[in-house]
């Protein structure tokens, strides 16, 4: 099944079935995405990225978002 096909078949579901399935991907588990990004972190994968983000807090680029 296509993304495109998905998409038309949520657009046809009742208000009641798009808050059931609004309620199950919000408590949708993402191990596999997890499980990546420990991956990811332990090899050093991201650790460019990480200096980076140090780097733009130490320089004042970063704000708290509101």
């Amino acid at each position: 099944m296509s993304l495109a096909e998905i998409q038309s078949a949520i657009e046809r579901l009742s208000f009641e079935e798009r808050a059931e399935l609004a309620a199950w991907l919000h408590g949708w588990n993402d191990d596999e995405w997890d499980e990546q990004m420990k991956r990811d972190v332990a090899s050093g994968k991201l650790d460019t990225v990480l200096h980076e983000v140090e780097e733009d807090i130490k320089a004042g680029r970063v704000r708290e978002m509101p």
